[in-house]
């Protein structure tokens, strides 16, 4: 009938929605934090993702085939931002060494301090289980990474021992990583302040040239 409303068309309600083309990469990956800070990893699904970032599910499939992928992207993502800072915080110290030192510590702060990491610790510690007695994950390597740069920097200005790179960046990350995991239950009966000088003390003592 002329002049009746007609209900839209299912083809006006997909081109209403956001394509993947239009919608970053960072609005879905902010939604999926939101979503890990809500309810956790482990109940966090691709559905509620798309809901939260107010796209469709196809859009968010296009980026992102599961679940997986876009946590493994998420926490890429905030660790590398969380890693750069602590990069930054030591980046005026006078040798390679005291670089590396002074971002490990600021790194165990930082983690220790995030809200998604201590929603990971807090609400599914067993999905870190892995990473800590069987494999080594993405955002352990990266943070070896940042620990390689350092050493290779602090070899050249002859800061720190020379050594195997590869066998002291894998120290150092197992030691500034018991620190990430451990810290909150260690400072109940010591200053955490204190605990993180001591850190400070043994990078320094075991990276110093002999």
């Amino acid at each position: 009938m002329i002049g009746e409303a007609r209900p839209p068309s299912a083809l006006a309600n997909a081109r209403g929605r956001p394509t993947a083309a239009r919608v970053s990469a960072d609005v879905l990956l902010d939604a999926a934090r939101r979503c890990v800070l809500a309810s956790g990893l482990r109940r966090t699904t691709l559905a509620e993702i798309a809901r939260t970032a107010k796209v469709s599910r196809m859009t968010l499939y296009r980026r992102f085939p599961d679940v997986r992928s876009v946590l493994s992207a998420l926490m890429t993502r905030e660790f590398g931002a969380l890693l750069h800072q602590a990069t930054v915080s030591g980046a005026d110290a006078p040798t390679a060494r005291a670089r590396l030192v002074r971002s490990s510590v600021a790194a165990v702060r930082l983690l220790n301090a995030d809200p998604l990491m201590r929603t990971v610790l807090d609400v599914d510690t067993a999905l870190v289980v892995p990473y800590v007695l069987e494999r080594l994950g993405g955002t352990q390597r990266l943070g070896e990474k940042f620990i390689v740069a350092l050493l290779e920097a602090g070899h050249r200005d002859g800061s720190i021992r020379r050594a195997s790179t590869a066998a002291q960046a894998r120290s150092v990350l197992l030691v500034v990583q018991s620190f990430v995991l451990s810290l909150r239950p260690a400072t109940a009966d010591v200053a955490a302040e204190a605990l993180l000088g001591e850190l400070a003390h043994h990078l320094n003592a075991a990276l110093r040239p002999l």
